[in-house]
């Protein structure tokens, strides 16, 4: 296990990682620290634990809103038609030739 520094909030934190680990989580620290820092900034709040709060809220919500499926506009319905009707007559024309 490595060790890394990480800074949130004008904090710094000592992280054990796996090397595979090491990018993603810094990158989750760098977000982390952007998200609480709007939360504080936003709300005017000095207490740690109430921007952490609000930080973790904002990003449980953006992660069950990218975990649900994206629905489906006009645009593509129009070109799933097209492809089953593309793929109907490709099927048709093979079946002519036996």
């Amino acid at each position: 296990m490595e060790q890394i520094d990480v800074r949130i909030l004008d904090r710094d934190y000592r992280l054990a990682v796996g090397p595979d680990e090491k990018p993603r989580l810094i990158e989750a620290a760098a977000l982390v620290d952007q998200t609480m820092r709007a939360v504080r900034d936003e709300n005017r709040l000095t207490h740690l634990d109430r921007i952490a709060i609000g930080a973790a809220l904002q990003l449980a919500e953006q992660l069950i809103l990218a975990r649900q499926p994206a629905a489906p506009g006009p645009d593509s319905a129009r070109r799933l038609r097209a492809v089953n009707e593309a793929l109907e007559a490709e099927i048709r024309r093979q079946e002519s030739l036996f």
